[in-house]
């Protein structure tokens, strides 16, 4: 099972400090696009489901994902998490003409929306996105994902480690010293 655990930076300086400090664990640095749809009746977010296109580097890949089935319990939230790869140019298509999105037959995950959340072939809404650079760190054997994230209000800046579960206690310390405002 994989494990992520996000943690909000203060601020752009915290970020810089963070990345200054896992520099030497640097594996690749994506540039992507977030967009997000839902049915034109609410079908997926009245579900808490959320549907969304990921393009990477421009259009070098895209990655269709449904995250469904969200609990959240004292804080900590747990969500079922579905990804696949498409072909970048039906990625953009559908976010031209988010009706497209009910005649992907090559996605399995399309598929998916449309049978268990009982969206029609055409009733496609897009709900619009966001951009972020995201600086991957390979860290202890830790995969470390620094993110910059462009939203239409505002910059956010966040780490997130993956499977923390073997996130040694002690070794904490340099994310909570970039997280502190000095």
């Amino acid at each position: 099972m994989e494990v992520e655990v996000k943690l909000r930076l203060a601020d752009s300086a915290s970020h810089q400090k963070l990345s200054d400090l896992l520099k030497p664990f640097h594996l690749i640095t994506h540039l992507q696009e977030n967009v997000f749809f839902d049915g034109a009746s609410a079908e997926l977010s009245s579900k808490l489901a959320i549907l969304r296109l990921r393009f990477y580097n421009s259009d070098s890949r895209c990655v269709v994902s449904l995250k469904a089935k969200a609990v959240l319990v004292d804080g900590v939230s747990r969500v079922e998490e579905d990804e696949e790869d498409i072909d970048p140019a039906i990625g953009r298509a559908c976010v031209a003409e988010p009706w497209r999105l009910g005649s992907v037959d090559s996605s399995r995950i399309l598929r998916r929306v449309r049978e268990e959340f009982q969206v029609a072939d055409n009733n496609f809404v897009c709900l619009g996105g966001f951009r972020n650079v995201r600086t991957v760190f390979d860290w202890k054997d830790l995969k470390l994902e620094l993110d910059e994230t462009q939203y239409d209000f505002g910059t956010c800046y966040e780490i997130e480690g993956l499977q923390v579960c073997h996130f040694p206690v002690e070794e904490a310390a340099i994310v909570n010293k970039a997280m502190r405002r000095e």
